[in-house]
């Protein structure tokens, strides 16, 4: 305490001598000390504004930032720094003013508790007799008088300046004529009984004043919505009046006129960098409007789910419920189609489909035994812990790590994983994601191969791995196959990027028009549907910037509800979407792989000796360039459409090599479900008999 009284007290209490010369009134010169330190500290308001703007911009990228990365805590404040990195936001700018509020809050009170040093300037010898005198004279030590000693020499000396011999008397006077009331406030007291009311009441209404304001124009309490603002502003009217009646009405004249002055700050930082200029508040609003939407459509999901709750642990639904399949939302179904279908054409068992989306197409289908529930993620938790079938399959991974647990009702359940995606388990999926399943339905060799490395590398039990095959792309290639295969006036070239960090819409897609835009092709940029959700705000300034583009030839798609752009198209650019591999094994059309970086969610990955699929394919399936290389993009285009023929033959081979089942991977899947129930089934009767 002692440095921060020499380094920030000394050069405040020139500071003050000033303001007291200039004005010779100690109130006024507070008064007028808060407003040259709001002077002095205005630049850093403007870095404050800058750096807020900066934040609210960036608020639907953080907010998808923490959806996208919401069970990996590592990997969501890597992508935070790095778009602080690429926005130039500084997370401690909003930090600064408080960290330089309260050395001055200190310095100041060492001013108005040392007026013998500060004001008056007297010899530190002097000040030292002075206040032994004070201390004799309040038969008191030194120590006792602790930080209020100089005040009470001050008030002696008024009393009985007499009994100060030790200085002289112009030493005296100038004790004597230092005027520290205000407002018939001794400033450098505490608040007393007859005016304690006074200094704290001000400094409360002063933080009515700033906070009301703040929350009509300050960048960042705008966006606040109504509660936290008033809570806010609750806290800051007890705190100012509390903090103004522990400390001497001095600082409780400098916090009330802080407050105040504040308020003008506000206004001239709006007026020099105006929010309105750098932030798109439309598209701000339609996202709340959104999140209000959402949150009100939550609450009547609330009530269906608790309905579908009851009826799937309706009795004569749990006395035969043998199979449950669970999906995340209506996108997973294709995943799970063919086994679906299979077992529906196969056998006699009744499939409950449990999805954790109220609108999923399931609910649509007119198959009697299919039996939809909708339960939200509230109760998930519940249902997964007590269900009693003999097998639950799902495509959602990270079994008991998460809210999804294993049945605590019946151990023995099944527990069989369908991939969502045809590419490496060990580079995409968590540590230990499939650890609690009990079957994988493997796409591929290499698949298998990982999880036989992966159980060995972690010393888990080994589960049944059955090579099923990707009834996704099953399904793409019939669908293609039956498809008009007419040969496109123009080369049609889709861009269809990922959504996670440093995509290709983020990051070079201007770079990619520009090496591409009038050379002949046609143009169809599919973003990610993430992407079109997450980043409206993108989406809009992308159209804007390109609006003059727009054309049958150059096309911005986000309508996601048709695979033809994917099946009509003649190349693929992306960076590292699974669309290069459902495009490519497909139509069996060669990719442009842009080198952004790599989605890696298993940072260990390379813990086990086998290079994921999703590497080593990047060449056998096209090209690949780094983004310094973009702007050369058209002369590797022309080349890989000129050799498409050859790449057509290396992609089925590759296809056939990798693939389990290619094109009947439903019926391997339905036949291992259907014989596993039967022997579940068999071994209850043995049981019974």
């Amino acid at each position: 305490m002692e440095i921060i009284n020499t380094i920030v007290g000394t050069p405040l209490g020139y500071l003050m001598k000033f303001c007291y010369d200039l004005l010779n009134d100690y109130g006024l010169a507070i008064i007028f000390f808060t407003l040259l330190t709001k002077v002095i500290m205005f630049p850093i308001s403007l870095l404050v504004q800058k750096n807020s703007i900066k934040m609210v911009k960036m608020k639907p990228k953080l907010d998808a930032l923490k959806y996208q990365y919401v069970d990996d805590k590592d990997a969501l404040a890597d992508a935070q720094s790095a778009l602080y990195k690429e926005e130039k936001y500084s997370p401690m700018a909003g930090v600064w003013p408080l960290l330089l509020q309260l050395p001055i809050i200190f310095g100041l009170l060492d001013v108005i508790y040392k007026p013998l040093k500060h004001l008056l300037h007297l010899p530190a010898d002097v000040q030292r007799s002075l206040v032994k005198t004070a201390a004799t004279l309040s038969e008191m030590t030194v120590e006792e008088l602790g930080s209020t000693a100089q005040l009470k020499v001050v008030e002696l000396i008024r009393k009985t300046p007499e009994l100060f011999t030790e200085v002289d008397q112009q030493t005296i006077d100038a004790i004597t004529n230092l005027k520290t009331d205000f407002l018939g406030m001794n400033l450098a007291d505490n608040p007393e009984a007859a005016t304690w009311f006074l200094m704290p009441i001000l400094a409360g209404l002063s933080a009515l004043v700033m906070c009301y304001i703040q929350n009509k124009i300050n960048v960042l309490q705008v966006e606040q919505n109504k509660a936290s603002q008033w809570g806010m502003t609750i806290f800051m009217i007890l705190f100012s009046g509390y903090f103004a009646l522990i400390v001497p009405n001095g600082v409780g004249l400098y916090w009330t006129f802080g407050n105040l002055f504040s308020v003008i700050v506000m206004y001239l930082v709006n007026l020099i960098y105006s929010p309105k200029k750098y932030i798109n508040y439309k598209v701000l609003e339609e996202m709340k409007e959104n999140a209000a939407a959402s949150k009100e459509q939550a609450k009547k999901n609330k009530v269906l789910a608790k309905k579908y709750y009851k009826e799937f642990f309706a009795p004569e639904n749990v006395k035969d419920m043998k199979l449950v399949f669970y999906a995340e939302g209506s996108g997973y179904y294709k995943y799970m189609q063919n086994i679906i279908e299979s077992i529906i054409a196969k056998s006699d068992i009744t499939i409950h489909y449990v999805t954790s989306d109220p609108n999923d197409a399931i609910f649509k289908m007119n198959e009697p035994r299919i039996k939809p529930y909708y339960v939200d993620e509230t109760r998930l938790i519940s249902l997964m812990m007590k269900l009693e079938s003999d097998v639950v399959v799902m495509t959602t991974p990270d079994l008991e790590k998460y809210h999804i647990k294993r049945s605590r009702i019946k151990p023995n359940i099944e527990y069989i994983y369908v991939d969502h995606g045809c590419s490496s388990i060990n580079l995409t999926y968590r540590t230990g994601a499939l650890d609690a399943f009990n079957t994988i339905f493997a796409v591929s060799r290499e698949q298998a191969v990982e999880i036989r490395e992966l159980e060995e590398l972690r010393g888990t039990k080994k589960k049944r791995i059955i090579e099923c095959g990707y009834g996704l792309l099953d399904n793409m290639i019939k669908s293609y196959e039956a498809s008009d295969k007419t040969e496109n006036e123009k080369k049609t070239i889709l861009i269809g990027p990922s959504w996670q960090y440093d995509n290709i819409m983020d990051s070079c897609l201007d770079d990619l028009i520009d090496s591409l835009y009038g050379r002949g092709y046609r143009i169809v940029i599919r973003p990610h549907p993430q992407y079109v959700r997450r980043f409206p705000m993108k989406i809009k300034e992308i159209m804007e910037k390109h609006k003059d583009k727009l054309s049958d030839d150059f096309i911005i798609e986000t309508d996601f509800s048709s695979n033809v752009t994917v099946y009509t198209a003649d190349l693929l650019i992306t960076d590292w979407s699974a669309i290069a591999f459902e495009f490519a094994f497909t139509t069996n059309k060669p990719a442009l792989f842009i080198n952004t970086e790599m989605k890696v969610v298993n940072r260990d990955y390379k813990q086990i000796p086998l290079i994921p699929f999703d590497i080593t394919t990047r060449e056998k399936l096209g090209r690949s360039l780094n983004k310094d290389q973009v702007k050369n993009a058209h002369e590797v285009v022309a080349d890989l459409l000129t050799n498409q023929k050859n790449y057509e033959e290396r992609i089925d081979r590759i296809k056939h090599e990798y693939f389990y089942n290619l094109g009947n991977s439903g019926e391997v899947g339905a036949d291992y479900i259907i014989r596993r129930i039967k022997a579940k089934n068999t071994a209850r009767e043995t049981v019974n008999k």
